[in-house]
């Protein structure tokens, strides 16, 4: 198979793959990553669907990139579109859950297979999603550090989130705590040629940081 057939395969299948797991945990309703507590919220007060603000707050954050000097790839807009439809696909037709359970298999599931996801659409190399964007520009134009960076981009995004009534809970403990060890994790056993971008990206924002702060 072609490289560039192989990656856009990867691309794709990783973006839609990512807007699936993001329904599963919003249907487990057991709390969410801090930029899905975000979107549930805004969507709580608007009357749009889930998908349709996360398209809308990527479109936001990418104007953000302007100052920035952030350059985005096709896959950044590909991440935009084709997560957006996903989710919203994917929530049509996933049920209410009642069971515990249930609820909490689906949490579990969604988890894993979100870091499946981030390993195969990074892994591609067409270009980092709109928020990971953001985030190694502030890092790359102010000289802190990554961990510093992410972190108080993603607790003003929660915060915000939580009091517009999006929801927080284990869900959201659970997602902080296993999305680091589940991509660490694939990337070791996958093979190279699906997660040398993924290692690159890693790379390239601990370079950024030492730069910064050297």
């Amino acid at each position: 198979m072609p490289a560039l057939t192989r990656r856009l395969i990867s691309l794709f299948f990783g973006l839609w793959l990512y807007g699936f797991s993001m329904a599963m945990m919003i249907s487990a309703g057991l709390g969410l990553d801090p930029w899905d507590v975000f979107h549930q919220g805004v969507a709580e007060r608007v009357s749009m669907s889930f998908g349709v603000i996360t398209a809308i707050t990527g479109v936001v954050v990418l104007l953000l990139w302007i100052p920035l000097r952030q350059r985005p790839g096709f896959g950044t807009i590909a991440n935009v579109v084709v997560i957006a439809i996903a989710v919203d696909t994917s929530l049509a037709f996933l049920p209410d859950f009642d069971s515990m359970p249930v609820r909490i298999f689906m949490l579990v599931a969604g988890i894993l297979l979100n870091g499946l996801a981030s390993v195969l659409y990074i892994g591609a190399g067409m270009g980092p999603g709109p928020r990971d964007g953001l985030m190694t520009g502030f890092v790359a134009s102010t000289g802190l550090s990554v961990r510093l960076v992410r972190t108080t981009i993603e607790i003003v995004v929660l915060a915000t989130g939580w009091l517009l009534g999006g929801t927080v809970g284990v869900g959201t403990v659970l997602y902080a705590l296993g999305i680091g060890p589940t991509i660490q994790l694939l990337i070791k056993v996958l093979p190279h040629s699906m997660t040398a971008a993924v290692t690159g990206e890693r790379e390239s924002r601990e370079a950024q940081m030492l730069g910064a702060t050297g």
